[in-house]
């Protein structure tokens, strides 16, 4: 069973920016140990509890920290940016880790609306074009451009022996359709969805079109899950980050992850069953999460499983990873 690892960088309580990145280093270091397909870190805003704001730069760092995991982008958030760019980005990564590299893209802001103004002039503009810059960004990696267009004579240099693996991430029904008709690779988001997942994947395996380096339909499923030794101790390491969820949900401005005892207290003092229908979150002891993998992979049809893991302490997400792999890698 293929399973992958999708890094929000999240800054716990207590801890630097610093610090959370080099845990993110760590991660990936430990998740090609452990067998992992591929590492992808995501793109953030000024949205305090995450430290990335430019996975390129990251990337750079954790491909040159590793030597076969693929590495890549989950996602850069396209609107805001020259599709150029990003391509001449991308492949200079690819010329330097040849064979690991993927470009995820999405069109989600990232952030607020000010950092959004701070990063492009009109975002909703860009939303607009996603489809067109996406089309372009794709020519620009193929280097495939039609004789009489204007970007024809120009390359995203340094052009790589191996193109990065274009995804296209997403929760709709049109962002599957938006992969399908550009040919690239799907993420779905299942774990930040309320929609159905199933049937949007359906959709974009029945509409899919071959354009470049993709030949077939090729689905990576994103989920949420903390595991522990126990059930009920990755109970406990889960209230961290839904306290932390409450608070985003709330507009309150987080100092980080907060710490177990800070979510205990919290929910405690509320009177409040942190445990219900609304978590997306899988948690439970190695066999408990690894079964539920196994069933949502089959129910979704996904070629593979990507995890999101939020905890307060760094080793205990290590240690997550670790009950994970042990189950489904063999």
């Amino acid at each position: 069973m293929k399973i992958s690892i999708l890094d929000q960088a999240p800054i716990s309580s207590g801890y630097s920016p610093k610090e959370a990145l080099e845990a993110s280093v760590q991660l990936a270091q430990s998740a090609e140990r452990l067998g992992y397909t591929r590492y992808w870190i995501a793109e953030h805003h000024d949205l305090s509890g995450f430290a990335c704001s430019a996975p390129e730069i990251m990337l750079s760092y954790i491909g040159a920290k590793t030597k076969n995991i693929r590495i890549g982008a989950g996602a850069i958030l396209l609107p805001h940016y020259k599709p150029y760019k990003i391509a001449e980005s991308f492949n200079m990564l690819a010329t330097l880790f040849p064979g690991r590299v993927d470009l995820g893209i999405g069109r989600a802001p990232g952030g607020s609306a000010e950092a959004s103004m701070a990063l492009s002039d009109n975002f909703l503009e860009g939303v607009r074009k996603m489809p067109d810059k996406v089309m372009e960004l794709l020519q620009f990696l193929y280097n495939h451009f039609p004789e009489d267009h204007m970007f024809a004579k120009i390359s995203a240099s340094p052009l790589p022996a191996i193109s990065p693996e274009p995804w296209l991430l997403g929760t709709s029904r049109k962002s599957a359709l938006m992969a399908a008709e550009s040919g690239t690779a799907y993420a779905f988001g299942q774990f930040m969805s309320e929609k159905d997942g199933d049937d949007i994947i359906k959709q974009y395996r029945e509409n899919f079109i071959e354009r470049g380096i993709i030949q077939k339909p090729k689905v990576i499923l994103t989920v949420s899950a903390i595991c522990a030794d126990s059930t009920q101790e990755a109970k406990e390491l889960a209230l961290s980050s839904m306290l932390w969820k409450i608070r985003a949900e709330s507009r309150v401005r987080n100092e980080g992850i907060p710490s177990i005892e800070e979510a205990k207290h919290y929910f405690r003092s509320l009177d409040v069953e942190p445990f219900n229908n609304r978590n997306r979150v899988i948690i439970g002891n190695p066999k408990e999460v690894s079964e539920q993998l196994k069933d949502m992979k089959q129910r979704y049809q996904a070629d593979e499983i990507m995890i999101v893991t939020i905890v307060h302490r760094y080793e205990d997400r290590l240690r997550s990873y670790e009950l994970i792999a042990k189950e489904l890698i063999k």
